[in-house]
């Protein structure tokens, strides 16, 4: 009886199951978030969910549990949910099986760059929900391994993303494939009319929830600057490090050279640093991923592709290395801490030339980022502007400037001539 006291009544009283609130307390669930308390009753009664919220408001638990609980042990692939990344995808599936700890069902996940063996093997001990990317997923039913077409639930994860990358005619072709009656939950941080459209396609009726209160960033990150030279980002981000000790990070950067570049440059230096970018292998992302989410890795240096679907509840600061072109993109990178209502630190570096996109920044999110002093920090002092002097006359290529004289004063040169390899011949001596 004391067990069943100490269980997440909140979540009880959403409808949640026991077997599911066991798996929550392990979880250390409390208080349901926004978007779990309007989206859970619905999605248990069956309704088709258009949901709209921000990043990092525990949107998987919210489309999960109530899948989940809908579920039947004895049956086969009964939902399937399609995420736009490989890292999102292997995200939401352990989020998943740890919900579904208590309740004996199989989730697996399926997405490009592991092999296609691994993946046909998990798919052959007859999961009951499939989590993937839009080209694997259709990839596989083309090979006639995954059949969908008895589906009762379907979920779209991140669908603004899906769209970005390009995902749309795979999506379509899939959710077109489901012939039983199933239930469609989409979840979106935007929605536009491309995916209100293609709600009117694949949905009945659906249910629209916005829990974003159109906010593109949160109160609860403490947002700043600091104006620095490109040659001294290096020290100040030491600085950083040291004086904020941050339990677990990520450093952006904008391309992967300067990811992989600097990741050395911190591990040389003795900090538990690793880079997670485009061009690794998906073997070694999911290593890295891995021991990021146990803490054994301080530092995440990332570029933005390969930071998408980095969804990990404890990450204290995000810096800024690079600043980026596209101010949205700043608003996604710092939307990877102050998750689930916990505090958060986003720090900048920008360079003097850079004002115009820390600007930029500013108006997207309606806020003036402060400038922010380390201590210790000295910068190095910006070289002075050349002095305004008068750009001297053109010296025509057949003058030359005499030693000593004035600029004005030059001496005519003969023509230059082809050089003495091409002199036409002598004419023959006449004795």
């Amino acid at each position: 009886m004391h067990k069943h006291l100490e269980l997440p009544q909140a979540f009880a009283d959403l409808g949640v199951e026991v077997r599911f609130l066991q798996a929550l307390r392990k979880m250390h669930f409390v208080e349901p978030s926004d978007v779990q308390c309007n989206l859970i009753p619905p999605a248990l009664q069956g309704r088709d969910i258009l949901g709209q919220a921000r990043t990092g408001t525990g949107k998987t638990a919210a489309f999960g549990l109530p899948i989940l609980q809908q579920l039947d042990p004895a049956g086969r692939l009964q939902a399937l949910c399609l995420a736009p990344t490989r890292e999102l995808a292997v995200q939401v599936t352990a989020e998943l099986q740890r919900l579904a700890e208590f309740a004996n069902l199989h989730i697996v996940a399926i997405y490009g760059g592991q092999k296609v063996a691994t993946q046909l093997h998990q798919l052959g001990r007859k999961p009951h929900f499939v989590v993937g990317t839009p080209g694997r997923v259709w990839d596989f039913m083309q090979r006639g391994v995954l059949n969908i077409a008895e589906v009762r639930f379907a979920v779209l994860d991140e669908v603004d993303r899906m769209l970005d990358i390009g995902f749309r005619d795979d999506i379509r072709a899939i959710l077109g494939k489901i012939t039983a009656k199933h239930q469609t939950i989409f979840v979106s941080a935007t929605l536009d009319n491309e995916i209100k459209t293609l709600a009117k396609r694949y949905m009945h009726d659906p249910l629209e929830i916005n829990v974003s209160r159109d906010r593109l960033t949160v109160d609860e990150v403490d947002q700043s600057y600091v104006t620095v030279e490109p040659q001294d980002k290096f020290r100040l981000l030491r600085l950083v490090l040291e004086q904020e000790k941050p339990p677990i990070a990520i450093v952006f950067c904008n391309t992967k050279h300067a990811a992989r570049k600097l990741a050395k440059k911190l591990h040389d230096a003795g900090v538990q640093a690793t880079e997670i970018h485009g061009d690794l292998e998906q073997r070694k992302r999911d290593k890295v991923m891995d021991r990021f989410r146990k803490h054994q890795i301080q530092v995440l240096v990332a570029t933005d592709l390969a930071a998408r679907g980095i969804d990990v509840s404890a990450i204290s600061h995000i810096i800024n290395y690079d600043i980026p072109v596209d101010s949205q993109v700043y608003v996604h990178r710092i939307g990877r801490t102050a998750r689930m209502g916990q505090q958060g630190v986003a720090i900048t570096f920008v360079t003097r030339e850079q004002g115009k996109e820390l600007t930029e920044v500013e108006k997207l999110i309606n806020r003036e980022i402060a400038s922010r002093t380390v201590p210790g920090f000295t910068p190095t002092p910006a070289r002075p502007p050349m002095e305004t002097r008068r750009e001297p006359a053109p010296v025509s290529r057949l003058e030359a400037p005499v030693a000593g004289a004035t600029m004005t004063q030059t001496v005519k040169m003969p023509p230059k001539t082809l050089g003495g390899r091409f002199r036409p011949k002598r004419g023959r001596r006449r004795l």
